[in-house]
């Protein structure tokens, strides 16, 4: 569902179901804050994760073969429900009939094979010729962010392994020694809060990646550069909001992470200056930092945005609220079908591996189109030239908030 710079769908809402309210009412300062989203370790943890759960099957008399519900006078919302757990058997039967392989061997392989490519990248940086040298960045900036964002989003949703003890292994691993970010963090605020309350306002909408004092251009193609520098400054920052062990675990995982990362550029790559140590590591770990961006924003803003006490049942809030971009091999393998073709997916299974978003694609997209329910799909390219124009709108003012009358 390709979204032009006019439709009215991206600030209305969408006609599901119901009708759609009037006039969209931007949030603003003197309107009641949304419920609280405590640290972990507050005492306050109202949000909660909308994990995939299989729901239970439907019985004939709710359901025809094609799928449609039957019964008369049946509430909007149990309809909601409804849709949202045959969607989930139809899924589900993908799942059970898919090998240990397809489930979690695929993406673990890719993640293996980027660890593999990390000695031919800091080798590759000894050389004094261009070539052998910009091949090594090139490397080493690829496996960065495979690790980094690939694997620590996989890691957070617990989408590598079916053991709880081992994907808190490697959450800590590839969140905080990879990334050097914050695994309590960023659990809570992706999985609990992204994925719990997606397009909400003031909880999971999206606004952490808005920075209203920056000019379009400077935030859409000079920030990003930023990123590895900001990624570690704002998760010590977040350490005041986490248990001490889990806080000194997390520093400690930082500072082997990154003092590895640049021991490696001294004496295995043969850097003379820790100056140009430093500023290779910067190169290599920003190198895929703009679609990083890019994607993040993409994907969400700009899509219809709800009241937390007004917002839609699950499916209609991540069928309205989540964009789908075109298939790109290099995003593919470095971020994930998750985060680039198959994002509405796995908003809707976040459980789910890569491998599996991707699988499932065919099945989810068929349903929605056949409910006549939102699939949104729209090209990287088109949906920067929509941000450059209406960056101040998007990126700047609060957002409209959709109101989908009698479906809620």
């Amino acid at each position: 569902m390709p979204l032009e710079d006019g439709d009215p769908a991206r600030w209305r809402g969408q006609q599901v179901n119901g009708e759609v309210s009037g006039t969209p009412h931007p949030r603003g300062t003197g309107d009641p804050p949304p419920r609280s989203t405590a640290a972990p370790d507050g005492s306050r943890r109202e949000a909660m994760a909308e994990d995939w759960e299989p729901g239970p099957a439907l019985g004939d008399s709710d359901v025809t073969p094609g799928g449609v519900l039957q019964r008369a006078g049946q509430e909007p919302g149990r309809r909601e429900e409804a849709l949202m757990a045959e969607l989930s058997e139809l899924v589900q039967k993908v799942v059970k009939s898919s090998s240990w392989w397809e489930r979690h061997g695929v993406d673990i392989s890719i993640l293996a094979c980027s660890f593999l490519l990390l000695p031919a990248g800091f080798l590759c940086l000894r050389s004094a010729q261009a070539i052998p040298f910009l091949a090594g960045v090139l490397t080493l900036g690829v496996v960065h962010h495979t690790l980094t964002v690939k694997g620590s989003h996989l890691a957070s949703h617990n989408a590598l392994t079916e053991s709880k003890s081992w994907g808190k292994v490697w959450a800590v691993f590839f969140i905080e020694l990879c990334s050097a970010f914050t695994a309590e963090q960023a659990t809570y605020n992706h999985v609990k809060i992204h994925h719990g309350y997606t397009n909400v306002i003031g909880l999971g909408d999206s606004s952490t990646w808005k920075l209203p004092f920056l000019n379009r251009y400077i935030y859409m193609f000079i920030a990003p550069l930023a990123v590895p520098i900001i990624t570690p400054l704002v998760a010590l920052d977040l350490l005041r909001n986490v248990e001490w062990k889990a806080a000194l675990r997390t520093l400690c995982c930082m500072f082997l992470g990154l003092y590895c990362h640049y021991w490696l550029l001294l004496n295995v790559s043969g850097f003379q200056s820790p100056w140009s140590a430093l500023l290779c590591m910067l190169l290599t770990r920003s190198l895929l930092a703009h679609p990083y961006i890019h994607v993040n924003i993409f994907q969400h803003i700009g899509l219809p945005m709800f009241a937390a006490d007004r917002k839609p049942k699950r499916i209609h809030l991540m069928s309205l609220g989540v964009l789908n971009l075109p298939r790109n091999a290099l995003l593919d393998w470095s971020f994930g079908h998750s985060l680039i073709s198959c994002h509405v997916e796995h908003h809707l299974f976040p459980s789910l591996s890569d491998n599996m978003c991707l699988k499932i694609k065919p099945v989810v997209s068929q349903y929605l189109k056949q409910k006549k329910l939102p699939y949104n799909e729209d090209t990287y390219a088109s949906r920067l030239r929509l941000f450059l124009q209406r960056y101040e709108e998007l990126m700047v003012h609060a957002p409209p908030i959709t109101e989908l009358v009698g479906i809620q």
